[in-house]
């Protein structure tokens, strides 16, 4: 019986009941009815046998009986992702298509960032950010994410619960988003509400109408153009903002450009790391063998961060739309379809990743995994966010023992996000001075 008289045997049954019935209807029902965006699925994490039908049955699937969306095509296979996610000559990003999600932009509401374009416009776009990511800049940010991880967790209850998502894993990456883009720091959870905006599905929690997550994402526009002209008329410097305002590729963006890789940036940088520093603690003590084995040699941290990542997936899908006839797997996509690449499935792929459902922080090639994608689209963070996950294990096994969850994680309700609300955790003890 763990805090406050939650029984945590009792809620792991009732898990595994969850799971049982959640794998006898999606191996029962007519497989033309499957449709894996329910959020109900994500909410109780029941989702997985789904995936595993279709990588087996139909690899290449179509679900018509998707009202809000309209029809898709889900591909769940590793190499079949890896395929369609390395050929934009005829699987479009493009915004004005509809961008990387099911949901399309509204006509007039389009959001265009550069991780929604197509070659030759994208690549210049990235390029102009990426210099906030060198591993230049990475050596200068390493000790500031040190320094502001053991303050955080030198200031945890002992023998408290608390939320670890609140105050470990939002706090974290919002403090470093807010460093990147040189963001007022004592605004910088409106950097998190505008995260959660930009992906959220209506009436679960965040927003309710397209009309709210509109007017937020203006607000958030109007702020970051206060921003903008302030670094515009000063000299050039490190962060995101001022190399976007200085960039010859994005100096002369549209509002709505501004806003689109504004968008991208903050939800790339915030909800992705903080999901995976959440689930890198559930995955541990769902797996008690493996914080054991990471206890007794630290130096499978980055390891351990890399399985995690691929273990927790936290961007389930991006979204494609094919640009001519194509086929695959025995389908033919048409000109136009939307294309679903369920990156979640192919990181549990068995024909590509050896046991791919066991969670082991010494895998032979643990970054063999597709959380960060292929190609030209792949993930320009993706050391960052590795190294953010490294140091804080370091700091945490300076101090702590054992971080113990005490309750089932509260889940996003979104097949795009996939990620955590709340983690209601204790820390027993500290480790001797």
């Amino acid at each position: 019986m763990a805090d406050g008289g939650f029984d945590l045997a009792q809620s792991r049954r009732e898990k595994a009941e969850r799971d049982a019935a959640a794998r006898e209807r999606a191996f029962s029902i007519p497989i033309e009815q499957i449709d894996v965006t329910d959020p109900e699925l994500w909410i109780n994490d029941t989702h997985w046998p789904y995936f595993e039908r279709l990588r087996k049955e139909a690899p290449i699937h179509r679900c018509e009986t998707n009202e809000e969306v309209g029809p898709y095509w889900s591909v769940t296979r590793f190499d079949d992702i890896m395929a369609i996610d390395t050929n934009h000559q005829v699987f479009s990003s493009d915004a004005h298509l509809g961008g990387i999600t099911l949901r399309d932009f509204d006509d007039d509401f389009i959001l265009p960032m550069f991780i929604a374009m197509d070659p030759p416009k994208h690549d210049v776009q990235r390029k102009t950010v990426s210099p906030v990511v060198s591993p230049a800049s990475l050596m200068q940010l390493e000790p500031i994410i040190r320094e502001r991880a053991a303050g955080l967790l030198d200031s945890l209850p002992v023998g408290e619960t608390f939320d670890w998502v609140d105050r470990i894993s939002i706090e974290l990456t919002t403090q470093m988003l807010a460093t990147l883009f040189d963001f007022p720091f004592h605004d910088r959870r409106k950097l998190t509400r505008w995260s959660d905006v930009a992906t959220a599905p209506l009436g679960m929690g965040i927003i309710d109408t397209e009309d709210q997550r509109r007017a937020e994402l203006l607000e958030c526009l109007e702020y970051f153009t206060g921003l903008w002209n302030e670094r515009v008329n000063a000299p050039p410097t490190n962060n995101l903002i001022s190399l976007l305002a200085h960039g010859e590729s994005t100096k002369d963006m549209s509002p709505m450009e501004y806003l689109g890789n504004l968008v991208l940036l903050i939800v790339g940088g915030n909800d992705t790391t903080r999901n995976t520093m959440t689930g890198s603690v559930l995955a541990l003590n769902q797996n008690p063998e493996q914080y054991d084995k990471l206890r007794a040699n630290p130096a499978l941290i980055p390891s351990m961060v890399s399985e995690t990542i691929r273990w927790q997936t936290p961007l389930a899908h991006m979204r494609r739309t094919a640009l001519v006839d194509h086929e695959i797997g025995g389908q033919t996509i048409r000109k136009g379809d939307k294309v679903a690449m369920w990156y979640v499935s192919g990181n549990r792929d068995e024909t590509a990743i050896e046991n791919p459902d066991a969670y082991i922080i010494d895998r032979e090639r643990p970054r063999h995994h597709m959380s960060f994608g292929f190609g030209i689209h792949r993930c320009v963070g993706n050391r960052l966010a590795e190294m953010q996950l490294r140091v804080v294990w370091e700091e945490i096994l300076k101090r702590f023992p054992t971080i113990e969850v005490v309750s089932e994680p509260k889940r996003v309700p979104s097949s795009f996000v996939k990620g955590y609300e709340s983690l209601m955790v204790r820390i027993p003890a500290k480790n001797p001075a």
